[in-house]
């Protein structure tokens, strides 16, 4: 068991989906809150029944910048999806990573 898997939940069926749609394993997007430079933000359009985030990341040895949302659930974070960051999100990285 990877250390991560103790700090991190969710629903396997969910991540099949997501990785025929993202080509994105939510093992692989839990590897974004180890960016210390990672971007979070509150997702608000989507937190109506619950409190959801978006965080903005490198994995991989900084090879990619994720997406993933995410909530969090009885002292775990539970994913949610992740995907390849869109472009304006890279830029958004890119800058935040400069200051």
């Amino acid at each position: 068991m990877n250390t991560l898997d103790l700090f991190f939940e969710w629903d396997s069926s969910k991540e099949r989906i997501n990785i025929q749609k993202h080509r994105i394993d939510f093992r692989t997007a839990s590897q974004v809150f180890l960016d210390p430079m990672r971007i979070e933000r509150f997702d608000e359009d989507h937190s109506k029944d619950e409190e959801r985030y978006l965080t903005i990341g490198c994995v991989n040895d900084r090879v990619c910048i994720l997406s993933v949302i995410y909530t969090e659930r009885k002292n775990k974070i539970r994913i949610i999806s992740a995907r390849y960051a869109n472009a304006e999100e890279r830029e958004s990285y890119y800058e935040h990573c400069l200051l």
